[in-house]
């Protein structure tokens, strides 16, 4: 399969250091940009086709909340230089699959998938012209899918929809579904670190090793480009990597029993590491072995 000439960008979601729907956000800018600020929107601006003169259309189908939500990201798209950003809140699969809708999707230079429920966001664009139109365009064009807590969890094939974080591992807790399809092979949980979802992941993995494994923490991100993940932000990334399990006992023990596992691989990721999803190789960019520069 070729690869995408589009970048993905997907983000664990922020912590609540305040936020841009305050009417005081212009005089606690420093709090509330420390989450955008970190590189995640700014590289989101810098990575599309225009830059600042990119077309961003904000996507809050997955929010209950999404002019407040929608208002937010463009107010803290614009603080950034973005001169071209728009709330897109499609409602329904009628309005997914209308040509206004299909244009403003053609018309895009980025789409930014805001949180919420990711079934949602799945249930009401899955299989419409929306849809069709922006993984053609991720295919084939300068493009950029960027989605952040539902809106990353859905960018994958599978996604995770529910489970409980403390009984993750208990065999039948974790309930998966489709995604929205633009990548294979991973599986992408959000609020990662904050709310202790590395259970979640691991029963996720051990049900099909081929599946990587990814956690998002809050305000962390991957950008994601020509089959290269590098991390964006202040926090960690946790990868689940299962092709080396040696023994597991899932299919011995009935639904609402631990699952035990041997031998899961764990990598963990900061800023600017990166992980080449062809060789399955991990880099630490600042790593404690590389050669120290000799003064000459």
């Amino acid at each position: 399969m070729t690869k995408p000439v589009g970048k993905l960008i997907v983000i664990g979601g922020a912590v609540n250091k305040g936020s841009f729907a305050e009417t005081d956000f212009d005089q606690n800018i420093e709090k509330n940009l420390n989450f955008f600020e970190r590189g995640i929107l700014r590289k989101i601006i810098n990575e599309s086709k225009h830059k600042e003169n990119s077309v961003i259309e904000i996507i809050t189908t997955a929010s209950q909340i999404p002019q407040i939500v929608g208002s937010e990201y463009k107010k803290a798209f614009e603080f950034l230089g973005a001169k071209n950003v728009n709330i897109l809140d499609i409602h329904n699969r009628e309005e997914a699959n209308s040509d206004a809708i299909v244009a403003r999707a053609n018309a895009a230079d980025v789409v930014m998938f805001t949180g919420g429920d990711q079934l949602r966001l799945t249930s009401i664009l899955g299989g419409t012209r929306f849809h069709d139109t922006i993984l053609l365009k991720y295919q084939e064009q300068d493009f950029i899918y960027s989605g952040t807590s539902a809106g990353a969890a859905a960018a994958s094939e599978n996604m995770i929809y529910q489970g409980s974080s403390s009984e993750a591992l208990l065999k039948g807790e974790i309930k998966t579904t489709q995604g929205l399809g633009l990548i294979d092979n991973v599986i992408i949980d959000t609020h990662f670190v904050q709310r202790g979802r590395i259970g979640r992941l691991f029963q996720a993995v051990v049900n099909n090793p081929r599946t990587l494994g990814i956690g998002l923490g809050e305000d962390t991100g991957l950008f994601i480009y020509n089959d290269v993940m590098t991390a964006v932000g202040s926090g960690l990334v946790i990868l689940v990597d299962g092709r080396f399990i040696k023994d597991t006992n899932l299919t011995n023990i009935n639904l609402g029993e631990p699952i035990s596992i041997d031998n899961l691989t764990v990598h963990v990721m900061s800023m600017n590491d990166h992980y080449d999803l062809t060789t399955k190789v991990l880099t630490i960019e600042n790593s404690q072995f590389n050669p120290i520069p000799q003064d000459k």
